[in-house]
């Protein structure tokens, strides 16, 4: 909690503190059911604005890696972009805009509130083809235009035997949307027929508590799917590699 003692100039001083960069501060290393890991690490996290009046929050994302544990006729075939589409941390390099608008400000740990990302992020894919042109299994980079948004719901969470280390409990249900070039998509899928939109929801929960536990489990579900064969549910666990404080 921050108290304002003093002057105006303390409180811009509290909110400098509470808005200032956050550099290398949170990574995930994503499992998805499909058998391919993911490693995202957010480089910074800055406010453009005012303080204590309107900024916004920008995130950059990279180092993501998409190691299968799949044999290669599925990863020629671009199955990891089902799961590339719909996770908003995901590309190569990810440039996004992330917050959460409490409808109430308190000090409460129990709230609930707005929370959404939307950016631009570069995404890798592999070229199909027949096994005799040379194209085939050649990476391909792309741009993909991405948003979700949705309800957040937050409470404490803490150890049995330590009341004193509070944490917080998450359950959020977002809608993603994404877009890509067709023209972009077909220069490595020649074969598919899109339109470049692909979007659906996630229902997922996660619990943080400091020095002790940071993970999250994420359910996904296409309500128009790319036009590569999934036929699965997308199930995604992650952990947070650099626990953070909450206090």
């Amino acid at each position: 909690m921050i108290c304002y003692a003093g002057n105006t100039q303390t409180k811009k001083n509290a909110d400098s503190l509470k808005n200032k960069p956050e550099i290398f501060t949170s990574g995930f290393i994503d499992i998805m059911n499909s058998g391919q890991v993911n490693a995202a690490a957010r480089f910074i996290k800055l406010y453009i604005g005012e303080f204590g009046k309107f900024s916004i929050p920008i995130s950059i994302f990279g180092c993501v890696s998409n190691n299968n544990f799949q044999n290669q006729t599925l990863t020629q075939s671009n199955l990891q972009l089902i799961n590339n589409y719909i996770n908003p941390t995901s590309g190569l390099l990810n440039i996004s805009l992330e917050n959460t608008i409490y409808f109430k400000k308190n000090e409460s740990l129990t709230k609930t509130g707005i929370i959404y990302q939307l950016g631009e992020r570069l995404m890798n894919g592999t070229t199909t083809g027949s096994i005799n042109n040379p194209q085939t299994g050649r990476p391909v980079n792309f741009l993909n235009s991405f948003a979700a948004c949705g309800f957040l719901f937050q409470t404490g969470a803490w150890e049995k035997t330590n009341f004193e280390n509070v944490g917080l409990f998450r359950i959020a249900l977002r809608y993603h949307f994404c877009h890509s070039s067709p023209k972009q998509i077909k220069e490595f899928l020649p074969d598919i027929e899109t339109n470049g939109c692909y979007y659906g929801y996630s229902i997922g929960f996660g619990i943080e508590i400091n020095n002790v536990v940071n993970i999250k489990a994420i359910f996904y579900k296409y309500t128009k799917a790319p036009e590569i064969d999934y036929g699965f549910p997308i199930y995604q666990f992650s952990f947070n590699y650099q626990l953070q404080n909450n206090k």
